[in-house]
């Protein structure tokens, strides 16, 4: 039993809890989605607390690299700020595997969150862990050989001592019951799936959209989100569509050299745009103005991008990979990713086809609508309540 009292809400049936929140891993905009999640779960929480008589109190862990605006302005959240660069891997996990359970011990909390894969492996109180994916395993191919080794020993141990485990998806769910082997039963299983939300700025885009004739991709530039055959592909499609752009925003990562290097050799230096992270504001612009959205990774653990597409009333054409089919249902055009030719005949087909083009666009908000971070904190609060009890 940890130290909080009992109490009673009419929308959960929690405890009143001291709850850790560690970001120490946060990186703004250099992380991707984790870091979306992160800040819109917070959001969601405080939400949720704001509606209760006695809420729980939160101490949010941040790194040096991460300032306030991370934290809700509200008096049952508290800015935690540790003197540790997470750009330094090293020190950061170091950081998080000493100093941070001291810290978790002198504040007496009740439950750690950790939101962001590992979670100290001696703790003070109960810990709850979030897996957003595990490509380390699916695919090492797409890690440098020197970090390999610290996403295999830390995520695997912070399974292992994390009381309760969060999976964004069924298939993420699967693979840590996999390579982890979880129990199958989830009467035994301390294995819950909780899945993302789409921000609610997102939905009043459909009613303002204006397209221009150009392709947007929100991704980081990393290997696995087939970039390069998205290249490709538009290189094709701008043989018959010369009049369209691509513009790929997300953070430069690992293949942002070859990316670039072969929109050079493909000749699409003046029609495709690799902006970097944006500021939302721009990043909305973006939604309201695109023809349509084309995702082709070939593995996600969830998929955001998808869903603020969906969200906007952007035509989307994506892989018809798990889970990302799943979460786009009948609402998106789905090619195989691992077929050229099949992708850049999205790209013909999510661009010419109007009747297709006009379903998609009035369908993707009511699918979107079926994910909300209200919910993925609702059932956030539940599993940390379940530890700390």
């Amino acid at each position: 039993m940890g130290w909080g009292r009992p109490r009673h809400v009419c929308e959960l049936p929690l405890i009143e809890m001291r709850i850790g929140v560690n970001a120490l891993y946060l990186l703004p905009g250099r992380v991707g989605g984790t870091e979306i999640y992160l800040r819109n779960l917070l959001v969601a929480l405080a939400d949720i607390e704001a509606a209760s008589a006695s809420p729980n109190q939160y101490f949010v862990f941040t790194n040096r690299e991460t300032g306030p605006d991370l934290v809700p302005k509200h008096a049952n959240f508290t800015w935690m700020p540790q003197p540790v660069r997470a750009a330094f891997r090293p020190a950061r996990l170091l950081w998080e595997q000493t100093l941070l359970p001291l810290a978790a011990a002198r504040l007496h909390l009740d439950v750690m969150l950790n939101p962001g894969f590992t979670a100290p492996l001696v703790s003070p109180c109960p810990q709850v862990t979030v897996f957003h994916d595990l490509q380390h395993k699916r695919h090492p191919e797409y890690f440098r050989w020197f970090d390999l080794p610290f996403w295999n020993f830390f995520l695997y141990w912070s399974a292992r001592v994390s009381q309760g485990l969060l999976a964004d998806s069924e298939a993420t769910a699967a693979d840590l019951r996999r390579f982890y082997r979880l129990p199958e039963s989830p009467h035994k299983s301390k294995l819950r799936v909780v899945h993302l939300g789409v921000d609610p700025g997102f939905f009043p885009i459909a009613a303002r959209r204006r397209p221009d004739p150009f392709l947007l991709t929100v991704s980081t530039l990393h290997p696995h989100k087939n970039l390069a055959s998205l290249l490709r592909a538009f290189a094709e499609f701008r043989a018959t569509h010369p009049e369209f752009r691509l513009v790929v925003c997300g953070f430069h990562g690992f293949v942002s050299g070859p990316l670039h290097e072969l929109r050079e050799s493909l000749a699409l230096g003046d029609t495709v745009e690799f902006p970097g992270w944006i500021p939302r504001e721009n990043l909305l612009d973006l939604y309201a103005r695109a023809w349509a959205f084309v995702y082709p990774s070939l593995f996600e653990g969830f998929g955001l991008p998808v869903l603020e597409a969906l969200a906007a009333g952007v035509p989307l054409a994506c892989s018809s990979i798990e889970p990302i089919a799943t979460i786009a249902g009948d609402a998106a055009l789905l090619f195989d990713p691992h077929d050229a030719r099949a992708l850049a005949g999205a790209m013909v087909r999510i661009t010419d086809d109007t009747e297709l083009r006009e379903r998609l666009a009035a369908a993707g908000p009511g699918r979107a609508s079926h994910f909300s971070w209200r919910a993925t904190a609702a059932a956030t609060l539940e599993a940390l309540a379940k530890v700390a009890i």
